[in-house]
């Protein structure tokens, strides 16, 4: 019964009470925070590669680098950010490990004013008759192998933004960019996403 009181105690904590117990070595703490999370950063994996065998392997080490480096950390309101940072790191690395350039565009447009006209999160139905499962299903197909067609720097900006809910500012920090260039990213593209799932969601 002392066990699971333990565990309900952990479950019932902040993230950032966790954190706080998770810098003092507080090893169940730390266990929670990496059960919370690791969901978070499998899916960013998930959209970000396109080899299905390398997501555990990047979940797994993402997780492990926040881990050993939580301490670290010094504002826990900037947990999420932070952790994305790990994440955007090592699909830097797992690029360049795939003998891989960044894909990337050149942004000749100004002045992008869709960047809020589509939202991906919105798409699919969690309630609903069985046959709208079924079309949410084959959506959710179309609309992964659709992000995983961006060019790396765009699907990087759109999955930090749709999935993880970062702001612009943060994006820019992560991704060493500036505001203007993650917007134009983003909004371009949403365009093309917004064009592959036209029929889907007219």
């Amino acid at each position: 019964m002392l066990l699971f009181n333990n565990k309900k105690q952990y479950k019932n904590k902040s993230q950032e009470e966790l954190i706080e117990l998770a810098r003092s070595n507080n090893l169940k703490a730390l266990e929670e925070l990496v059960k919370r999370n690791q969901s978070n950063v499998y899916a960013s994996f998930y959209y970000l590669s396109g080899n299905c065998e390398d997501i555990l392997d990047l979940t797994q080490e993402a997780l492990l680098k926040m881990a050993k480096n939580i301490k670290n950390l010094k504002d826990p309101s900037k947990f999420k950010a932070w952790l994305n940072q790990i994440v955007t790191r090592l699909f830097y690395d797992y690029i360049r490990t795939k003998n891989k350039k960044l894909n990337t565009i050149p942004i000749d447009k100004k002045g992008e004013t869709e960047e809020d006209k589509f939202n991906i999160t919105e798409v699919p139905c969690k309630t609903c008759t069985p046959e709208q499962k079924t079309l949410n299903t084959e959506l959710n197909c179309i609309i992964e192998r659709s992000i995983q067609k961006l060019p790396d720097a765009f699907r990087l900006a759109i999955v930090l933004r749709e999935f993880q809910g970062l702001s612009y500012e943060e994006i820019a920090d992560i991704t060493n960019t500036n505001v203007g260039t993650v917007k134009s990213r983003i909004a371009r593209a949403r365009n093309k996403l917004q064009t592959d799932l036209k029929q889907y969601i007219a």
